[in-house]
């Protein structure tokens, strides 16, 4: 299972490839092959979630943007994970809250990530157009998640989860 949903998020990664989400403002993505590993993190724990973003962002940094696309991509789920896992762990969040922080957080850890390689901070000025399209996709992927999270066989959608 861990494979193929590993497969799901790069095929969603190639339509993204494929299609802009803002031509107007580089850099910005709907994310979502997101949706995927918010899934597993609900459904199926950490460690799947895990595995899934990692083999994705590799194989996705390989095929369509590179070394700094696996290093920003990495930068960024790292700080998208923890976040995510923190904040679902305390059961105060809903699975869109869970994302939409991740959205953030995802986007924080690129733009941390661009400022070490190019020794520049001024590069955060970019920071509060990547906070607003973070809530707003991390919004829709959630709401997405959890309307399959619903439909899913097993247990339902919690604010978090024992395995963890």
């Amino acid at each position: 299972m861990t494979a193929l949903l590993a497969a799901l998020a790069l095929i969603f990664s190639y339509i993204e490839v494929l299609i802009p989400f803002s031509p107007a403002i580089p850099g910005i993505k709907l994310g979502i092959a997101n949706l995927v590993v918010i899934v597993a993190l609900y459904h199926m724990g950490l460690k799947y979630a895990i595995t899934i973003n990692v083999v994705r962002i590799f194989i996705a940094g390989l095929l369509f943007s590179g070394v700094f696309g696996i290093i920003y991509s990495l930068a960024g789920a790292i700080l998208s994970m923890t976040v995510m896992v923190l904040l679902k762990k305390t059961g105060l969040f809903s699975v869109a809250g869970v994302s939409m922080a991740g959205g953030v957080a995802h986007n924080l850890g690129q733009i941390l990530a661009a400022a070490f390689l190019v020794s520049n901070l001024s590069i955060f000025i970019y920071f509060p157009v990547l906070i607003f399209s973070g809530l707003i996709s991390g919004a829709l992927i959630g709401i997405v998640a959890y309307i399959i999270l619903k439909r899913l066989p097993g247990d339902r959608p919690t604010r978090q989860h024992d395995d963890e």
